[in-house]
């Protein structure tokens, strides 16, 4: 099966070769011309022609990892036995100097490969498959490796089919693993791990917390290091507030940048404890909750923006102990959809706002990374052009790309009440957006299996909303609810266990 694998691979990278050197042709008959639509033609050329080298490469990395396991095979079989674990060490020293030799690369980059390529050829074969394939890049492949670390084999299986197989029973929602750049696809590995892990959240936390620390380490040129390792939500909170902070002191005449000031703010409140002249904002932070975790029923995680899954005793702290940092998100309990916002902020422009931060999480623009906070409420089609303050016609780009869609031809399209928009480029490519992959939360058994329900409307025009606890409890008069909750010990939810 792998022998068949490899030759089909070679089969495809002749393809793309001969693909390659049409698309060079392309663009080489047209480099003295001025005509519009060559032009045209040779940039779709030059895009096209990068688009099928990356599948090369993807290719050739497939090739690599089966060259590099067969030899760690042979060189196993070839070998002694070993007497002593101190032998075995050494064989397998020998192993990986011999191919960091081989490719020129460090023991540490050649050990990394032998890893990988074992995991891969004997664990994860849809994503071995992928790369063959091109669908996706070597990064991708090595996102995850290092995502499915610690799973057993089912675990690993079942994350591995929820991102590469579309004809699974729960496969992702949005992009295909491959359309994601690595660092978003990470992070959506990550946080399916985290939500299926065999070990709970609460048990790998603990040892988590035990493990806080402040790192100091020397660096080159008169500069060091200083990091701390901090619960999330505490990490997530000083982030936030230094960044609030630091935005602030950006008047015309400061000179230094954003991330300049926030290292700035963040030393002088260290030395100082309350920093002269410095604004000390209280920085918002969504925590998303699903409501039988928040009740203690259930042992889902939680999700703070800007970090991810979060052990449901911390986000019970956050909502009990009533930070004002921290806004608290009621996740339906039959479909993992977004269903309230926080109470204390229900004027319409704020309220649509955080919708739109519950939907996107951060610019919208197919692969950045910016975070919601840093980024503008924006309309896909201007006021101007008879374009609505809804949901569907509004995004979150980060400025940088909010400046590149009112400077250039890169236009956002398409958004719905959950999903945010698509871009199309100036040469007329579709980039879908990445769209958030909700699940339903897993009812304990003694509540019954999940029910399927309604999802409420975010707010669409610039009028006041109803309160979503009023809406929750119409809808469950009219025989819409699922299985009865337990007593809330939060009052200010109320109307909405009551129903």
């Amino acid at each position: 099966m792998e022998g068949r694998a490899v030759a089909e691979t070679l089969e495809a990278m002749e393809a793309s070769l001969a693909a390659v050197a049409v698309f060079a042709g392309r663009g080489d008959r047209n480099t003295a011309s001025t005509g519009a639509d060559l032009l045209r033609d040779e940039a779709d050329a030059c895009l096209d022609g990068m688009a099928e080298v990356g599948r090369m490469e993807a290719r050739l990395a497939a090739l690599k990892v089966h060259f590099a396991a067969g030899y760690s095979r042979a060189a196993a079989a070839m070998a002694p036995p070993a007497v002593s674990p101190q032998e075995r060490t050494a064989q397998e020293m020998a192993m990986t100097a011999e191919v960091a030799c081989v490719l020129t690369v460090s023991e540490r980059s050649a050990a990394a490969l032998l890893a990988e390529s074992a995991k891969l050829t004997t664990g994860l074969p849809l994503t071995l498959s992928a790369l063959h394939a091109g669908s996706i890049s070597w990064q991708h492949a090595r996102v995850m490796c290092d995502e499915t670390s610690g799973l057993d084999p089912a675990g690993a299986a079942a994350l591995e089919a929820h991102f590469l197989d579309p004809e699974a029973a729960f496969a992702a929602r949005g992009c295909p693993a491959g359309e994601l750049v690595p660092g978003r696809f990470r992070a959506k590995a990550r946080r399916w791990r985290e939500l299926h892990h065999p070990v709970s959240i609460e048990a790998r936390h603990r040892k988590g917390v035990e493990d806080r620390r402040l790192e100091y380490v020397p660096d080159r040129d008169g500069m060091a290091w200083l990091s701390a390792y901090l619960t999330a939500d505490v990490a997530v909170g000083v982030w936030s507030r230094a960044t609030e902070a630091a935005r602030a002191l950006q008047e015309p005449d400061e000179s230094r940048t954003l991330t300049q000031l926030r290292a700035d703010v963040a030393a002088e409140w260290l030395l100082a404890g309350v920093a002269e002249g410095t604004p000390s904002p209280k920085a918002q932070v969504l925590v998303t909750v699903p409501v039988l975790s928040l009740l203690g029923t259930g042992s889902e995680p939680a999700t703070l923006d800007g970090y991810g899954p979060i052990p449901p005793s911390m986000a019970r702290r956050i909502v009990g102990d009533g930070a004002p940092s921290f806004l608290r998100v009621l996740i339906d309990p039959r479909s993992g959809a977004p269903l309230e916002i926080g109470r204390t902020s229900y004027r319409v422009p704020k309220a649509m706002r955080q919708w739109l931060r519950l939907r996107d999480a951060r610019c919208n623009f197919p692969g950045c990374n910016n975070h919601s906070l840093d980024n503008d409420a924006d309309h896909l089609l201007a006021w101007s052009e008879g374009g609505g303050t809804g949901i569907t016609n509004l995004g979150q780009p980060c400025r940088r790309h909010h400046r590149l869609k009112h400077t250039t031809a890169w236009r956002p399209v398409d958004a719905t009440r959950d999903q945010p928009p698509g871009w199309i480029s100036p040469a007329g490519r579709s980039y879908p957006g990445e769209q958030q992959d909700w699940e339903p939360p897993h009812w304990p058994l003694q509540l019954g299996g999940a029910v399927e329900g309604w999802e409420p409307e975010p707010p669409e025009c610039e009028t006041e909303p109803p309160d979503w606890p009023d809406v929750v409890a119409g809808a469950v008069g009219r025989g819409e609810a699922g299985p009865p909750l337990p007593v809330d010990p939060f009052p200010d939810w109320a109307l909405f266990i009551a129903a």
